[in-house]
């Protein structure tokens, strides 16, 4: 080993979040097309998708079917599907439509909190209790994901104590899991190695994972910071697609298909296929009525042969 080298974990879990995330600033796109988009996915390898979120139809139409796509998610059960949710309704919601696994969003700075859930950081975290009790009664878990864990658009830069001061408060209120998000996409790798240490120092023995934007085109550098680090849980959106309705300038997520590329490269397992990964986006592109963002599927592919035989 020279000092040049990366010490990489030997495979990752990356969570398909293009459903959700992907789809929620997009105009509403019909059941039958979501459904194509699924089984693309599906075909790709993938592990984990987050499936919809049971949010207010008024709030975000593109997700008004949520029972809708969680009532045809039984075609798939080699795939580990969650959903995300805004309060303890949702979450009823979610569990009545058979998705125990959900995902809650605890913004780390009030100004995000007001603007994405029409409430503070405090309040939001007082749900957590009660959301991760349906969600357990329910044999399922609860992932906090803590949005403007680094910036945000309101209140600019998050102090690291008061992410970490979250992720505690979170933990301590029945949270299994966290997921730090970069919700504008402003965070660096040093950064990001910062937080994460703080936040693990803080709730030792919880998996924490990250949800990079690369709305500055520092994405993929996050999220091979992040990885380094040792996480081993990323989220990530077929062709880029995504962004927060409720945070200005806060435009796609890094792209499935550029981050498979990026460890399968670097010799970090996904266990996902990247051609199919590919069709997934070409499905995705159409279903969405216009071109996506990431730069791997505009370029098509990979253009060097691997001198294994291996696409």
């Amino acid at each position: 080993m020279s000092e040049f080298d990366l010490v990489l974990p030997a495979s990752v879990d990356v969570r398909e979040v293009g459903m959700r995330d992907g789809l929620q600033l997009e105009a509403p796109v019909p059941l039958e097309a979501k459904l194509e988009m699924l089984e693309a996915l599906v075909a790709t390898g993938v592990r984990r998708i987050e499936a919809t979120s049971f949010v207010s139809p008024k709030a975000v139409p593109a997700l008004a079917d949520a029972d809708r796509v969680a009532a045809e998610l039984g075609r798939w059960p080699e795939v580990h599907w969650s959903a995300l949710v805004a309060n303890p309704r949702g979450a009823v919601r979610a569990v009545d439509a058979g998705v125990a696994d959900l995902e809650y969003v605890v913004s780390a700075t009030d100004g995000h909190s007001r603007a994405n859930a029409g409430r503070s950081t405090a309040d939001a975290l007082a749900a957590v209790g009660e959301i991760a009790g349906l969600a357990h009664g329910a044999g399922g878990s609860l992932e906090v994901i803590i949005a403007t864990a680094w910036d945000c658009p309101f209140d600019g830069r998050t102090p690291v104590t008061r992410t970490v001061d979250v992720a505690r408060a979170a933990v301590t209120a029945g949270a299994d899991q966290l997921c730090l998000g970069d919700t504008i996409g402003t965070t660096t790798p040093l950064r990001v190695v910062t937080l994460l240490d703080a936040v693990r120092r803080a709730c030792p023995g919880v998996p924490v994972g990250v949800h990079f934007h690369d709305t500055r085109g520092t994405g993929q550098a996050n999220a091979l910071a992040a990885v380094q680090a040792g996480v081993t849980q990323l989220d990530a959106s077929v062709g880029g697609l995504g962004g927060c309705p409720f945070a200005p300038g806060a435009s796609g997520n890094i792209a499935t298909e550029e981050l498979v590329y990026l460890l399968e490269e670097s010799g970090v397992r996904t266990g996902m296929d990247l051609d199919r990964l590919m069709t997934a986006a070409r499905v995705t592109e159409q279903a969405v009525g216009h071109e996506l963002p990431s730069s791997l599927y505009r370029a098509g592919g990979r253009s060097v042969p691997r001198s294994d035989g291996a696409r």
